[in-house]
């Protein structure tokens, strides 16, 4: 054997210790696939924009944990479950689904993905890995109400709304009982579009609104039309879902806007985690899920006040937009004392006493 090989060989021998002592590095974990299931365009305000505002959050909380995709202008049918299964056979291990009309085609899903985690937005029925999540969207629109209160003067305030669920019927109502409080000749109109977003209704129904002496005009639809048409006839909007001052700078008088971003973020942390579990959330101002923002120029310092201390009552829990006695349009007493109940808010299918008209069907 030659002193060359041997030289090798022994300095091979040397070397196994050395790479048997080295450090491992484990791989980093694959990032959480999640997905979103979005009712209409993203576009610039609305519903869905502040989704996909919360989605972005979400990522940027996260950083490389997590990545995501979406899925626009999903028709509350049976496209929706098609949609919501592509995303689960698509790897998605988290997947949130952000209408009502979604929820049942989310649990159908979900039984065929049991190791697949949904969250759906603004449901009522839960399973092992189906959760639900929404915010009391009424704690906002009280206030608004306040402040169209204080800002009409015909009196009349108009409102159009999607469908006449119980999320919608909840908004309308304390919409109303925020005007009153504060303006007790108020009386709240309502035009249906049968809708979440068709902008060509929404401005026809807040047309129709304006020129039946409402001064003031909200909604509960996904689009910008409501405030821009105020600002075509120099009338007020309250704004809903997002800001939408761009849209008409003189018209609007506030907001009522919603926040996702933190839920979406704790969502997937606790799925990153392996800490998941079921649940129902429904969050409001408190919870800075709700808010009353972008309060407009025209607004006077002294309405300003009493908005802020109107919300403090709420965060406090020294008001509730639904404190007995509560009323409907027909006279009917349906709460003497005390306040509302979740289950009651759930199962809202009534007007309270100022608002105009009667419920569609009833």
């Amino acid at each position: 054997m030659s002193k060359t090989f041997m030289r090798g060989a022994l300095s091979a021998i040397a070397v196994l210790p050395a790479l048997a002592a080295a450090p491992s590095f484990a791989a980093d974990p694959a990032p959480l696939n999640a997905g979103f299931v979005y009712i209409s365009p993203i576009g610039e305000a609305g519903w869905t924009t502040q989704h996909d505002i919360a989605r972005k959050e979400m990522e940027k909380s996260l950083g490389g944990k997590v990545t995501t995709k979406f899925v626009e202008n999903v028709p509350e049918s049976a496209d929706a479950e098609r949609v919501i299964r592509d995303l689960a056979q698509q790897g998605n291990k988290l997947i949130f689904t952000t209408s009502f009309g979604y929820m049942n085609p989310t649990l159908k899903v979900a039984r065929q993905f049991p190791d697949v985690k949904f969250v759906h937005v603004t449901g009522y029925k839960t399973a092992p890995n189906v959760a639900t999540t929404n915010a009391r969207f009424y704690e906002g629109r009280y206030l608004a109400g306040v402040l169209a209160g204080k800002m009409t003067k015909t009196n009349v305030a108009g409102y159009v709304g999607a469908f006449p669920i119980p999320e919608v019927l909840q908004g309308i109502n304390a919409f109303t009982r925020g005007m009153r409080s504060v303006n007790p000749k108020a009386e709240v109109k309502v035009v249906w579009v049968n809708s979440w977003f068709d902008p060509g209704k929404e401005r026809d129904a807040a047309m129709t609104l304006l020129g039946q002496n409402a001064d003031v005009v909200t909604h509960h639809t996904d689009s910008t039309a409501i405030v821009q048409a105020a600002e075509e006839k120099g009338k007020y909007a309250v704004a809903y879902h997002s800001d939408m001052k761009k849209f008409g700078s003189k018209a609007q008088i506030g907001a009522v806007t919603h926040h996702w971003g933190a839920y979406y973020t704790k969502a997937a942390q606790q799925v990153i985690d392996g800490k998941w579990k079921t649940s129902s959330t429904w969050g409001g101002i408190k919870d800075g899920m709700v808010k009353l923002e972008a309060i407009g120029s025209a607004v006077p310092e002294d309405v300003k006040q009493l908005v802020a201390a109107k919300e403090k009552e709420i965060v406090s829990g020294k008001l509730t937009p639904f404190d007995g006695p509560v009323k409907d349009n027909e006279g009917k007493v349906r709460l003497e004392k005390g306040s509302l109940n979740d289950d009651a808010l759930n199962k809202m299918d009534y007007y309270v006493e100022g608002v105009a008209g009667k419920l569609p069907g009833k």
